[in-house]
C-alpha cells in the first residue's frame, strides 16, 4: 500500500509540476551553468547505494588543492531560495518512482557517514529513505545530529500509512513557513563527525 501511494503521488507530482520543474531547470542553467542536476551516491534501504537526484544549489568552487570551498562560500541566492522551499528536492520524485526512495522516510545522507553511526542510529536504514520524514517536520536542519537520528529511528518503529499521510501534510505546512532551514551559522547541516563512542552499524563494504 505504501509503494502504491508513493508511485501515485510521485507520478502525479512530476506531471503536475512539470512547468515548475522546467522553470527551475532553466533558472539553474542560467545562474549556475551545467550540470543542472546534482547527482550523488547515497545509502538507501539497508545502506545499499543509489544515485540521488536534486537540483544544483551551489557553485563549483575549489581551492588550490582541489578541495571544495565551504558551503557558505558556494551557496547562491537561487540556491538559498530553492532550499528554503525544498524545491531543490523535487527531482527526488524520480527516485521514488524508481523504488529507491519513498515519499516518507529518513533523509538519505552521504555514504561517508555509514561507518560513523552507532548501532541504534544505523537502524534508520531499515526503511527506504524519504523525500521528507519525521525529523524534517520536527526541526529539519535546526536539529542536532543526535536529535535527528533519534527521530529517524522513532519513525522506523512507528511507520504506518496514517503517519505517512500526516507527515506529507505537515511537510507542506512546514515548507510554507520555512521552519528549520538550517542551524545558526550554517547554510546547511554541519558535517557529522560521529557519536561517542562510534560503533559501526553499517560498514564500508556497503559502499
Amino acid at each position: 500500500m505504501k509503494r502504491v501511494f508513493d508511485v501515485m503521488v510521485a507520478a502525479a507530482a512530476i506531471i503536475l509540476l512539470a512547468p515548475l520543474l522546467m522553470a527551475i531547470a532553466v533558472a539553474v542553467r542560467i545562474c549556475l551553468g551545467k550540470p543542472v542536476l546534482f547527482v550523488q551516491e547515497r545509502p538507501g534501504l539497508h545502506g545499499v547505494p543509489f544515485k540521488l537526484v536534486k537540483f544544483r544549489t551551489m557553485r563549483e568552487l575549489y581551492d588550490a588543492d582541489g578541495e571544495p570551498f565551504q558551503d557558505e562560500d558556494r551557496m547562491t541566492r537561487l540556491g538559498e531560495f530553492l532550499r528554503a522551499y525544498s524545491l531543490d528536492e523535487l527531482p527526488g520524485f524520480w527516485n521514488v518512482l524508481r523504488g529507491e526512495m519513498s515519499l516518507v522516510g529518513p533523509r538519505p545522507l552521504t555514504m561517508e557517514y555509514l561507518p560513523l553511526y552507532s548501532v541504534e542510529q544505523a537502524r534508520r536504514h531499515e526503511v527506504k529513505p524519504g523525500i521528507t520524514g519525521w525529523a524534517q517536520v520536527n526541526g529539519r536542519n535546526a536539529l542536532s545530529w543526535e536529535e535527528k537520528f533519534r527521530l529517524d529511528v522513532w519513525y522506523v518503529d512507528h511507520a504506518s500509512m496514517w503517519l505517512d499521510l500526516k507527515l506529507v501534510a505537515l511537510t507542506l505546512w512546514k515548507t510554507i513557513r520555512r521552519d528549520g532551514i538550517s542551524q545558526l551559522g550554517h547554510v546547511t547541516m554541519p558535517v557529522f563527525l560521529g557519536s561517542t563512542p562510534p560503533q559501526s552499524g553499517i560498514g564500508k563494504s556497503r559502499k
